[in-house]
């Protein structure tokens, strides 16, 4: 009996190892824009760690320095269980609330794409783009973003051209320094539009900046490591959508042509290492990453050059 009395409690206090790593690990996943939640919120999840931490000690206390019985031994292993399938729950509930999210997320991005017909599929195009670099990008700076706020703030870039007029937006020539000013709006736009969505308030910069260059030379001047790495990266799955889409005002490049053109402004309008990375990406899942009922070119056609990539309506 003794045996089996021990042994139960073995396990369970083994079970509420493994829940409490698992639950530290959930904590780790709730920094994103969906689940960052409020002051208070934050302090429930934390309480909920130190209760199981307590439980923990409690299976140890009663294990080593008590007289357990099968009764007692039964309660803590069932418990131990049971709280193993309430986590289980609760982490499968959260990722199917992210898809869901993430899924109405694009339909709102796509009814906003559709205003004008130059980025019809534009938004989603940059989503997945960004995402399969994201799975290319070295693993300690994987550590330093969010993986489900970058996708977020990849889809929602351009957001801030729902505040650009149509004429300026569906324009076919190029356009004047006046309206291109307007143009260049659209990040601060962006990030007002989700201001008061309090959780996104860590992806704004991401948002605001990722029309910066290397060099300085872009929107608002930043320049090198002082732009955001998340925006270093939704710029360059930003610049080659831009390049192979097809535009009114321009045709769309191919794919091997868009990675000529990204090298040859790499260190000075994209990031080279996040250039090089993107380069090295095997051709099948870059094109993978197009979305339906887009018309991009993915041949290997030579069309004419994008004239000036810096002035590029995106």
């Amino acid at each position: 009996m003794n045996i089996l009395i021990y042994a139960m409690l073995t396990v369970g206090i083994i079970q509420m190892i493994v829940n409490i790593w698992k639950y530290t690990q959930f904590l780790r996943s709730l920094r994103d824009v969906l689940s960052a939640g409020r002051g208070r919120v934050r302090i429930w999840k934390y309480v909920a760690l130190v209760l199981l931490i307590f439980f923990l000690l409690g299976y140890l206390l009663v294990t080593f320095k008590g007289k357990p019985d099968i009764i007692i031994a039964g309660i803590l292993f069932g418990g131990s269980i049971f709280v193993a399938i309430m986590l289980t729950i609760t982490f499968m509930l959260m990722s199917r609330t992210k898809e869901r999210s993430i899924d109405i997320a694009e339909v709102l991005i796509g009814v906003i794409d559709a205003r004008d017909p130059n980025l019809n599929g534009h938004s989603r195009h940059v989503q997945n783009l960004t995402m399969l670099l994201y799975e290319y990008i070295p693993s300690p700076k994987k550590k330093l973003i969010n993986p489900v706020s970058l996708e977020y703030a990849a889809l929602m870039h351009d957001v801030g051209k729902l505040g650009i007029p149509e004429i300026i937006l569906n324009k076919p020539d190029k356009l004047t320094d006046e309206e291109w000013q307007v143009m260049k709006k659209h990040p601060e736009i962006g990030v007002k539009i989700l201001e008061p969505l309090k959780s996104f308030r860590h992806v704004f910069p991401w948002i605001l900046y990722h029309h910066e260059h290397i060099d300085g030379t872009g929107y608002h001047g930043l320049k090198g490591w002082r732009i955001p790495y998340a925006s270093r990266i939704i710029a360059i799955a930003d610049t080659y959508s831009a390049i192979t889409m097809k535009r009114s005002y321009k045709e769309p490049r191919s794919h091997d042509e868009a990675l000529a053109i990204m090298q040859s402004v790499a260190g000075t309008q994209l990031d080279s290492d996040l250039v090089e990375i993107f380069c090295n990406i095997p051709k099948n899942k870059v094109l993978a990453c197009k979305p339906e009922k887009v018309d991009f070119d993915i041949g290997d056609s030579t069309n004419q050059i994008l004239s000036e990539q810096s002035s590029d309506k995106q």
